[in-house]
C-alpha cells in the first residue's frame, strides 16, 4: 500500500494536479493521502477514486507541524504502508521523521517538484524547509524529480540524490476539434499570483507588445489574479498596461476552456520544476513562450520559444515572433507542440515509470 504525504492538498498547483491524476488512474490497491494542511473538494473530485482514503492534519502554521508529525507517525504504524511518497519540502521533512519514529519497515521516497533557479522568489518557510530537507536527504530511500534541472541543482546544493530518477509530469490528451492554422491574437498566462511567477515581467512584456500589435489582447488566470487585488492592479499600472487590454480571470475551474480561448501561452516564472501549464497548453496545440527555468525549455522544444527570466524585452520579442509567424507558421508551432506531448508526456507512460521506480527492490 502507498501513502502519499503532501504539504497542502487544497492547493491547485502542479504537484497537487499531478497527484490527482495518478490517483485517478491507479489500480485496485488501497491508497492513503495525508495532507499536512487541508484537502479540497476539487482535488477529491479530480482524483475520483473511491479506494483513496484522505487524512487532513490541519497544520496550517509552523507551530502545528510537531503535532502533525506525531499524528502522521501513528498513521504509519496503523496503515503500515510499503512506501511513503512525500510531495514537496515540508512533507519530505514530516514524512521522513514520522517514518523513522514509527519503526515500521517503510521506504520513504521524496518527490521534488521545484528547481532552484531563483530561491529568493520562494517564501521564507520554503527556503528553511529546503535547507532542513538537505540535512535529512540521506534518510530517503530515493528521489523522484520532475525535471533534470531540479535534480542537478539540488545535487549541487547538497542533497544526497542517491537512487534518483527524473520522471516528468504526465497529461491526458484532449481531442482536437478546431483547426490550428490561425492568426494569433490572444496571449494568456496561467499562474497563481506569487513572486515566483513574476507577473510584473509578463505585464511589462504585454505593454511592449501592445505598442506594436494593437489588436492583440491578454488574459491572466490564477489565484489572486483579479481586479480586487491591489497588488495586481499596482503591477499593471507600473507596467503602463491599459486595463482594457488585459482580462483578469482569477482562479479558473475550466482550464480546458482557458486553453481553448487563447492562441499563445506565456510563462514568465523566475523558477520552476516542470511547469504543468506549458504541457497542458501544448496538449491543446497552443504554442508557448516561456522563460528558461526548470525544464521549461526542454518541454517546449520546437513547440514555442524560451527566453531568459526577468527580461520583459526578450519575452515580448518571443511573443512578437509567434504573432508575426502568420497562419502557416503558427500551425507549425501548434502541431509541434501537440506532437511533443503525444510522444513524450502521456499520463499512462508516466504512471508506469512511477510504479516501476517505487516497486524496485
Amino acid at each position: 500500500m502507498i501513502m502519499h504525504v503532501i504539504t497542502n492538498f487544497t492547493a491547485s498547483a502542479g504537484a497537487e494536479t499531478m497527484l490527482t491524476r495518478l490517483l485517478r488512474i491507479s489500480g485496485s490497491q488501497r491508497i492513503v493521502v495525508v495532507s499536512l494542511m487541508g484537502i479540497s473538494g476539487r482535488n477529491r473530485a479530480l482524483a475520483n477514486n473511491p479506494r483513496v482514503t484522505y487524512v487532513a492534519l490541519e497544520a496550517g502554521v509552523p507551530t502545528a507541524l510537531v503535532g502533525a508529525i506525531f499524528t502522521l507517525t501513528k498513521l504509519i504504524r496503523q496503515e503500515r504502508p510499503t512506501v511513503v511518497l512525500c510531495w514537496m519540502y515540508h512533507a519530505m521533512i514530516a514524512g521522513t521523521i514520522a517514518a523513522g519514529l514509527s519503526r515500521q519497515h517503510t521506504r520513504v521516497f521524496w518527490n521534488v517538484r521545484q528547481s532552484l533557479d531563483d530561491p529568493s522568489s520562494l517564501s521564507r518557510s520554503s527556503r528553511i524547509a529546503i535547507a532542513v530537507s538537505k540535512l535529512l536527504s540521506r534518510r530517503a530511500a530515493g528521489f523522484i524529480y520532475n525535471s533534470s534541472r531540479a535534480l542537478e541543482m539540488h545535487g549541487a546544493y547538497g542533497y544526497s540524490n542517491h537512487n534518483a530518477i527524473v520522471i516528468p509530469n504526465g497529461f491526458d490528451l484532449p481531442p482536437l476539434s478546431a483547426p490550428v492554422s490561425r492568426i494569433a491574437k490572444r496571449i494568456g498566462i496561467a499562474a497563481r499570483f506569487h513572486p515566483q511567477k513574476d507577473h510584473a515581467t509578463f505585464f511589462h512584456a504585454a505593454t511592449l507588445v501592445s505598442q506594436t500589435h494593437p489588436d492583440v489582447t491578454f488574459t491572466a488566470a490564477g489565484h489572486g489574479l483579479s481586479w480586487d487585488n491591489p497588488a495586481v492592479v499596482r503591477l499593471i499600472a507600473d507596467a503602463a498596461l491599459p486595463p482594457g487590454r488585459i482580462e483578469l480571470q482569477g482562479e479558473v475551474a475550466d482550464m480546458a476552456g482557458f486553453y481553448q480561448g487563447i492562441d499563445i501561452l506565456a510563462l514568465s516564472s523566475r523558477t520552476e520544476g516542470f511547469p504543468n501549464v506549458i504541457a497542458e497548453a501544448m496538449s491543446f496545440a497552443k504554442p508557448v513562450v516561456t522563460t528558461n527555468v526548470g525544464d521549461a525549455a526542454i518541454v517546449v522544444g520546437d513547440g514555442g520559444i524560451a527566453v531568459p527570466a526577468r527580461d520583459p524585452q526578450a519575452l515580448a520579442g518571443a511573443m512578437r515572433t509567434l504573432l508575426d509567424a502568420g497562419p502557416g507558421g503558427y500551425a507549425r508551432y501548434a502541431r509541434n507542440a501537440r506532437e511533443r506531448i503525444e510522444s513524450e508526456y502521456t499520463l499512462a507512460a508516466v504512471e508506469a515509470k512511477y510504479l516501476e521506480f517505487l516497486n524496485k527492490i
